[in-house]
């Protein structure tokens, strides 16, 4: 190799370094994250009608959870997800199912939804764009947004796949904090469950 090719491929080499550093310093830069405000989105529902995220702004808040009709973590709170749908409607509180994984299509969300007589649609995020946009990785995992889409709580429901074991429901507390207009105490928890199947 000549000197100065051997120049070049080194300047070739520092220039794809910095320009995949920048990619990954604006990916970090996008990344959801408490105190941002939720992009909107539009996805069809398990009750055959589109949402729009925006929509749903004027109430008191949004809880979107990543499910899946297939995790055993996700199912074991089905009846927790609806309890939650139905304690917190009145006050104002929308509650929004999020499918992303690759492998459960909306026949089998539907089917899923009604077998298991979720009060709430369940969204197909195909792609899993919105998935990706709050960087979601498990099922279930919740984000909570208030009134004006501002991310408010990231993380898991509570602290136990098992109801009777539960000690801690920081979602309910989240947003308990919301409708009183207090400071939340734990903004953001670590979710656990299934992965999310994303596309490749």
């Amino acid at each position: 190799m000549r000197p100065k090719e051997g120049k070049n491929m080194k300047k070739s080499l520092k220039i794809m370094m910095l320009s995949g550093l920048f990619a990954a310093a604006l990916l970090f830069m996008s990344a959801a994250a408490v105190g941002q405000k939720a992009a909107d989105f539009t996805l069809p529902g398990s009750d055959d009608k589109s949402h729009t995220l925006s929509s749903y702004a004027d109430g008191n808040g949004i809880v979107l959870i990543f499910v899946s009709t297939r995790c055993p973590v996700s199912n074991a709170y089905n009846e927790r997800f609806n309890a939650l749908a139905a304690d917190y409607k009145a006050k104002g509180i929308t509650v929004l199912g999020i499918n992303s994984n690759r492998t459960e299509k909306m026949a089998g969300i539907k089917k899923h939804a009604t077998k298991n007589g979720l009060t709430f649609p369940v969204l197909k995020d195909a792609g899993n764009k919105v998935a990706d946009n709050f960087e979601a990785s498990v099922t279930p995992e919740v984000v909570l947004l208030d009134k004006s889409l501002t991310i408010r709580y990231l993380g898991r429901i509570d602290d136990s796949q098992k109801a009777a074991h539960v000690k801690r429901s920081d979602l309910r507390d989240a947003i308990d904090a919301i409708l009183a207009g207090s400071a939340i105490g734990e903004t953001k928890t670590n979710a656990f469950g299934c992965s999310i199947k994303r596309e490749r």
